[in-house]
């Protein structure tokens, strides 16, 4: 803007002003006796030519031709014009060169005249000025009008010595007085609690005020908090702009102050911030307790001065939301915040005062609780290992009465505060119980909010039903920032808050519920793996065991490798290992039907490559032929094709083991004099490709030796290969002085640092143990009749020399029905093996490959019945096939005298 341009804005004289407008003087006949140079400026006459004239020489009433436009016809036209031009002559001026011009003109009397006096002499004057330049004269005028008395905005001028000289309306309106009570006061004697809050600028109102008369520059913007007198004790935010005010030589004359209430506004930016955090932090991991101290955290401060958060048992323990009536409900005080100074009484709590709920200061688990979660990697081990799955003192160990089925643990009765509840140890959530017409029971009768002078209830809702309620209370404690709320902001909530308390509790209630989701799937996700893994490996004659599992899902400890030690006849054990692809519920489900299948197997005692083979046809089958297809749909993925297995049968008399494999790691081996070794087993392809046959491999192994059957997870890993793994592994085991959960925990430690892995990991050790040559007795029969009776007095014999004599005559029964049957359909030479074990145990051999069966005979039925007697007489029997033929065995359980 130009110079000239910025001084005609500023000047504000109306364009028929004497001194601006048009001027003439006329005598009492309208004759034209004085012209100024602004007429000659507006109708191009100079003063020769136009003195002496007629007035209607320029400016005729009517324009040649037509009447005065309507818009600019004032009191001599048809209408009474705009109401700017009412009052003025309208008239239609035609210049020197032709042109017409529409001027309004207004006219004042001289003194004296009144048409008394003489042509020639004085009588009025008369100034004319373009309509247009009127009308936008008026319009600024109507501006400042507008300003002073109409505008929202507070204007006030401060003089020099930052004295309020002048205010406007809306000022008046925030001091709740007129200007003539609060002229001449000061800033700080107006304002005098408050200050700026924008950074960079000083804080009082003098400091700016002072700084812009200093500078001369405008400030723009600044934000101002403080209390106005026609609203005390409730804070207001003002955006505010200063700028000097000079006259028309550059001499300050004061400081113009623009302020402009944005509290509702910065309110309505506070909300969208709280809404921002709450998205930010509310909801961070999968634990109902933690997201409930965080939306506690959440709200303490800006919003509210106290946050009870109260979830219902179900929610808390995994189960489905509640439904139904208050008294449906229980519910249990998970989170409470308040902020300093604050407390407000609890009707959930009655007898414990205002905010003593049981509960640390900042919620159950105190501030390290908000980034706690259900991370910490599930660990199962064996007896004797310090905290694992199966160790001594934990829930899943025999001698533990908190087991795993034992409802009276903190966990299995539904109480979160246990130490093994998700989020590591907590303080237990004690109960709360709101009586009736209490806010927070009405809110449960009704399903919605309630909002009672200051104490807003909120319910969590989800589905349906109800999770809990956040109730949030308004107290006279300080803000996140330090401020004590103002009494109306402390004590109640606007129809903003109520939205925005709802909004806060909506996302809370989807988090929550997430959480009890994660809760429920990861309580049968654990339940699951804890059935299809082994609780504890019971003592073996044939062996000493180890092991550890570490699921790579270290959130819901869930995976899909196996182990398992299966006792079979003849005192022989059967060790198995195994891979499935994938982790999680699926992975760990599929582990538990091929865990079975393989015990399944072994009880037939079959070989391990046929066991395998016979594995391998199960998972093969087509699809639509497995047990989980519904209506010719399947999974999604199949995690059983390419499973890995590793079986090993060991049998203690013989000291010999046999092991074959479906594209598993082959076992390590350590020797008594702690040499290892990984035997060159041949490899079969993975469960379900089909392809090459399985083959076993047969392995002397010393008494004392240590066989470690392993998955891939635990030696190889994205910094090594699985050579460097082995090799790890190879100098553990070779330590022939620690114990095997020595040797276990040094092995995780080692190769599987930080209890995680990119795979599951399970590690089975196993030291090979000799039955003694006394507790071993066998001979070899004739198939003969007379064979009969010669077994019947070795076996009596055998019996008395180990002191079993209370089962003679069962025994004998035994052995002449099964040498009976070998001499009858079988072929010779027969054996006769008994072994005092933890049974007794009692083998017949023969070279026949046809297995007997149980028969029910009939009451005239003249044979049939001797195995069906020998079934009653025994615990176990059943039949073992080996290349020469056949093993009939049984089981007899030893008497209480005899058992150790």
């Amino acid at each position: 803007m130009s110079a000239a341009s910025t001084a005609e804005s500023a000047d504000f004289r109306g364009p028929l002003d004497i001194a601006r407008a048009a001027t003439m003087v006329l005598d009492a006949e309208s004759t034209v006796i004085g012209w100024s140079p602004a007429a000659a400026e507006l109708l191009g006459y100079g003063p020769s030519e136009a003195l002496g004239r007629p007035l209607t020489a320029f400016l005729p009433v009517r324009p040649a031709g037509g009447t005065l436009p309507a818009e600019a016809s004032g009191p001599a036209g048809p209408g009474p014009g705009p109401p700017s031009l009412v009052g003025n002559e309208i008239h239609v001026a035609r210049t020197r060169d032709g042109r017409e011009l529409l001027v309004a003109t207004a006219t004042c009397p001289l003194p004296g005249g009144a048409g008394a006096s003489g042509p020639g002499t004085p009588d009025r004057i008369l100034v004319a000025a373009e309509v247009e330049a009127l009308l936008h004269w008026e319009s600024r005028i109507a501006l400042l009008q507008g300003l002073a008395t109409q505008s929202p905005v507070g204007l006030a001028i401060y003089d020099t010595d930052l004295r309020l000289s002048w205010s406007n309306t809306a000022y008046e309106r925030e001091m709740g007085q007129p200007l003539a009570a609060f002229r001449g006061k000061r800033a700080e004697e107006l304002y005098g609690a408050g200050s700026f809050v924008t950074p960079g600028y000083p804080h009082t109102l003098a400091g700016v005020m002072r700084q812009v008369l200093d500078t001369g520059e405008p400030v723009l913007d600044l934000h101002f908090r403080g209390q106005p007198p026609s609203d005390p004790g409730r804070d207001h935010l003002w955006s505010c702009a200063y700028y000097r005010l000079e006259d028309a030589h550059g001499h300050a004359l004061g400081v113009c102050e623009d302020a402009f209430d944005i509290t509702d506004r910065y309110r309505v930016q506070e909300r969208l911030t709280l809404l921002v955090e709450a998205g930010r932090r509310i909801g961070t991991v999968l634990d109902v307790a933690t997201t409930a101290e965080e939306i506690a955290e959440v709200a303490v401060g800006g919003f509210a001065a106290t946050v009870r958060v109260d979830v219902t048992r179900a929610a808390v323990t995994g189960e489905t939301a509640a439904v139904g009536s208050p008294a449906d409900m229980s519910l249990l005080r998970v989170a409470e915040r308040s902020a300093p100074g604050s407390g407000t009484p609890d009707p959930g709590l009655p007898a414990n005062g205002p905010t003593a709920t049981g509960l640390p200061a900042n919620g159950p688990a105190g501030s390290a609780a908000a980034g706690s979660g259900p991370t910490a990697t599930a660990t199962v081990r064996g007896p004797g290992g310090p905290g694992g799955f199966g160790s001594p003192g934990s829930p899943d160990s025999p001698g533990n009465p908190s087991g795993p089925d034992d409802t009276s643990s903190p966990a299995a009765s539904g109480d979160p505060g246990g130490p093994g509840s998700p989020g590591g140890p907590r303080q237990p959530y004690p109960p709360v119980d709101y009586p009736p017409g209490s806010p927070q029971n009405r809110s449960l009768s009704s399903g919605g909010l309630v909002l009672d002078e200051g104490t807003l209830v909120v319910p969590l809702r989800t589905g349906g039903g109800i999770l809990g309620l956040v109730t949030f209370d308004r107290g006279a404690g300080p803000d996140a920032s330090g401020r004590t709320l103002g009494p109306d902001r402390a004590t109640t909530f606007d129809n903003g808050e109520v939205a925005l308390a709802d909004e806060l509790a909506a996302r809370a209630a989807v988090c929550i519920d997430n959480a009890r989701r994660y809760t429920r799937e990861r309580t049968a996700s654990l339940a699951l793996q804890r059935q299809l893994l082994p609780h504890h490996l019971p003592p073996r004659s044939a062996v000493e065991t180890a092991y550890r599992y570490l699921p790579a899902d270290d959130v819901t400890g869930v995976g899909g490798d196996w182990f398992d030690v299966i006792p079979l006849s003849g005192t022989r054990v059967g060790l198995v290992v195994g891979d499935v692809v994938g982790h999680g519920l699926q992975a760990a489900a599929t582990m538990g039907r091929l865990r079975t299948s393989v015990r399944a197997f072994a009880q037939l005692d079959m070989a391990p490559d046929e066991l395998l083979t016979r594995l391998d046809d199960l998972v093969g089958q087509p699809a639509e032929d497995r047990p989980d297809a519904r209506g010719g749909s399947v999974e999604t993925y199949d995690v059983t094709t390419g499973a890995t297995c590793l079986y090993a049968v060991y049998d203690p008399v013989s000291r010999r083991c046999v092991m074959a494999r479906a594209g598993h790691l082959p076992p390590a081996i350590v020797g008594p004099g702690g040499e290892v070794s990984f035997p060159d087993l041949p490899a079969g392809p993975p469960l379900g490709l089909g392809g090459l046959p399985f083959e076993s491999m047969e392995i002397d192994l010393p008494v004392g030796s240590l066989l470690a059957l392993f998955t891939d997870g635990l030696v190889e890993a994205r910094d090594h290969d699985i050579g460097r793994g082995l090799d790890t592994l190879g100098r553990v085991l070779g330590d022939r002085s620690a114990s095997l959960e020595e040797l276990c925990d040094r092995a995780v430690s080692e190769l599987v640092p930080g209890g995680t892995s990119a795979d599951d990991t399970a590690l089975l050790l196993v030291r090979t143990r000799a039955l003694d040559a006394d507790r071993v007795a066998d001979w070899e029969l004739t198939a003969e009749p007379v064979s009969v009776g010669r077994a019947r007095e070795l076996a009596t014999g055998q019996l008395e020399a180990w002191g079993l004599e209370e089962l003679a005559f069962a025994t004998q029964l035994v052995v002449s029905e099964l040498v009976t049957n070998a001499v009858r359909y079988a072929g010779g030479p027969l054996g006769l093996r008994l072994i005092r074990d933890r049974t007794l145990v009692c083998e017949v051999a023969d070279t026949g490959h046809t297995s007997p069966h149980l028969r029910h005979s009939e009451a005239d039925d003249e044979g049939g019945r001797g195995l069906f007697i020998v079934a009653q007489l025994v615990q176990r029997w059943g039949t073992r096939y080996t290349p020469t033929g056949k093993t009939i065995w049984t089981e007899q359980a030893l008497p209480p005298a005899g058992a150790g």
